[in-house]
């Protein structure tokens, strides 16, 4: 069997490789762990010119082959075969940012002395010319030994070139490795190839310039951050409620199909108040969660996210953190297990620690279905000013409060258990660009993927076994469904301990399966009313309809208090485990924050209680 010729992509953070490798595999993506540690290697399928196969690995953004993170450490030994099991490359493919040609040279240098083939991807070729670069590509390729194509990854442009290109790397010979240098001569050959090469050069890059002047201005910058969050909140819910309808049409018109369809049995409730109602549930709210990502995916790919690291780093260095955390805590928005991976490029162990120990606080996707239903529900969509709607300030006022209860934890615990001194902040900035509509696709979808995926079996496993636990043993006369079955048992005595803070029978229910995942909530209380009602109610009333009903306001708004600082989730809680190698830390970090959230919920309960809500 002939083995498929294995490239790596490797460079800097910020070169544009990503959008590269998205470029050069399109959707045929895979992504999982490398052997024995928690970095995500991402693979993908290229057919070359000449139609033969070739897989291209993407490996995490680095700056030298002397690793400072784990992340690096990755990249260090797979493109010197060392890592397990990962076979050596048989060619390189670094991309350089055209833009910042002298400091990404310096690494392109130690990966040549490799001996490995290697072609270089010469990227962002346009913001060069728009900056008044004048590169000799010719130059370059003679300085460096090995073929320089030019690229532009968001237009597609060079894709040609470089599949000719990696045609001859993927079949040509090992040259001898070169002798390694120390990082002060490796610098020096880079400033003089890049001044070799660059034929002509503005007087600087203006328009990131101008851009930055405002957008890192210590005022105005924060102000312009705060605002972009704000308006991506209020877009949440302003721009999903259409198709949000659109899907509870849907489910509720399958639910109506399957009662007309079948007899009354337990097959059909299963199917009705379990699957289609449970599931059905959660999956309504993925128009928001890709609302939520799309935006995320612009900051990131137009180079604003790397100037919030920046600006928060200011703020974070109060609570003994600096900028470093802030892209781990950032992608825990989306979800904590990626967050607490990112952490690897945190150098220092106690600052790592702390950013792992407070990456559950930040409110990942997971969250929005339980606030969209509760907001829904309770919070009138109403305006309280020009366009700002009641329901997204309070979804905003959420977000807001995990990441100042995020804060809050992290000075604490670097003033206790996570002692130690504040580390720098040092990370280059890329060039402004516009996104690319195929790369913000190709997000979106992995993350439609990705929900869908946790829908049609986290939640949908704990949404039967949860269907099943309230159906069995059957109600006698003058008893609910909610109290004579196994889960409405189970629920009565931990209903004992959330009661103070507002917590009625129903939410106790939802609080057990929602360990396995926060969404769980949603569909565990859309389950236990659905078997609570008959059908044809069930098919006409949403689960916000439901709720308006049972709930106090103070009920409800402790639900909300009580989430924003849950560790509900078993994912999260085996990362940490593995990030931190023991369970002493994960012990920790439930206990703590199942403490925050029960105060909070408490606290808020009867706040609400005493001023009349």
């Amino acid at each position: 069997m002939t083995t498929i010729p294995l490239v790596a992509v490797v460079g800097n953070p910020n070169a544009g490789k990503s959008a590269l490798f998205n470029m050069l595999t399109g959707a045929r993506q895979k992504v999982g762990n490398y052997p024995g540690v928690t970095v995500e290697r991402k693979s993908g399928r290229l057919s070359l010119a000449d139609g033969r196969p070739v897989e291209l690995v993407d490996l995490p953004g680095a700056y030298s082959l002397d690793p400072s993170s784990p992340d690096e450490e990755v990249t260090r030994d797979v493109v010197i075969g060392r890592q397990q099991g990962e076979r050596l490359p048989d060619a390189l493919l670094i991309v350089l940012d055209a833009t910042n040609l002298d400091n990404h040279l310096r690494f392109a240098l130690q990966l040549i002395g490799l001996g490995l083939p290697t072609v270089v991807a010469l990227n962002m070729v346009d913001l060069a010319t728009r900056d008044g670069l004048t590169i000799n590509i010719a130059r370059l390729s003679e300085e460096l030994g090995v073929p320089v194509i030019e690229t532009v990854a968001v237009r597609r442009r060079g894709i040609d070139s470089l599949k000719e290109a990696l045609s001859l790397a993927v079949t040509a010979e090992r040259r001898a490795r070169a002798p390694d240098e120390d990082f002060t001569a490796v610098q020096r050959r880079a400033r003089a190839i890049a001044r070799a090469s660059v034929l002509g050069e503005s007087a600087g890059n203006r328009t990131t310039g101008l851009i930055d002047r405002i957008a890192l201005h210590p005022v105005a910058g924060p102000i312009i951050f705060a605002l972009i969050m704000f308006f991506i909140f209020q877009a949440v819910f302003a721009w999903s409620e259409a198709p949000v309808g659109w899907l509870e049409g849907a489910v509720a018109a399958l639910q109506g199909a399957a009662v007309d369809a079948m007899p009354d049995t337990f097959l059909r409730s299963m199917i009705v108040d379990g699957v289609l109602g449970g599931v059905g549930a959660v999956v309504v709210f993925l128009p928001q969660i890709l609302i939520l990502f799309l935006f995320i995916l612009l900051l990131e790919a137009t180079g604003y996210m790397v100037r919030a690291a920046f600006l928060m780093d200011r703020l974070m260095a109060r609570v003994g953190l600096s900028g470093h955390a802030f892209i781990p805590l950032l992608s825990s928005f989306a979800c904590a297990v990626p967050g607490i991976m990112a952490t690897r490029t945190i150098e220092d162990p106690k600052h790592r620690l702390t950013t792992i120990l407070i990456a559950p606080l930040m409110t990942c996707s997971a969250r929005l279905p339980v606030y969209a239903v509760i907001i829904g529900a309770f919070i009138p969509a109403a305006d309280v000013g020009s366009g700002i709607g009641l329901q997204g300030l309070v979804l905003f006022g959420l977000y807001l409060a995990g990441i100042v209860g995020a804060l809050s934890a992290a000075a604490i615990l670097r003033r206790t258990v996570a002692k130690g001194s504040h580390q720098s902040f040092m990370m280059e900035m890329p060039k402004y660009q516009l996104p690319s509509a195929r790369d913000v696709a190709i997000g979106l979808w992995q993350r439609a993927a990705i929900f869908l995926k946790r829908a049609g079996t986290i939640i949908l496993v704990s949404t039967i076994i949860l269907w099943a636990l309230l159906s069995f043993p059957q109600p006698k006369e003058g008893e609910t469904t909610l109290d004579s079955s196994i889960a409405g048992k189970l629920a009565s005595g931990l209903e004992t301990v959330v009661r103070p803070i507002g917590f009625n029978h129903e939410i106790a229910l939802a609080l057990i399966p929602a360990m396995a995942a926060r969404e769980v909530a949603v569909s565990a209380l859309a389950t236990a009313y659905s078997i609570e009602s008959d059908d044809e109610a069930q098919t006409e009333q949403s689960l916000i309809e439901r709720l308006r009903g049972r709930w106090s306001l103070p009920t409800a708004l402790a639900f909300l208090a009580w989430f924003v600082f849950a560790p509900q989730c078993l994912s999260t809680i085996a990362v940490t485990r593995r990030e931190t190698n023991g369970w002493k830390w994960p012990a920790f970090m439930l206990a703590y924050l199942f403490g925050l959230a029960y105060l909070a919920a408490g606290t808020t309960y009867w706040l609400a209680i005493a001023a009349g809500l």
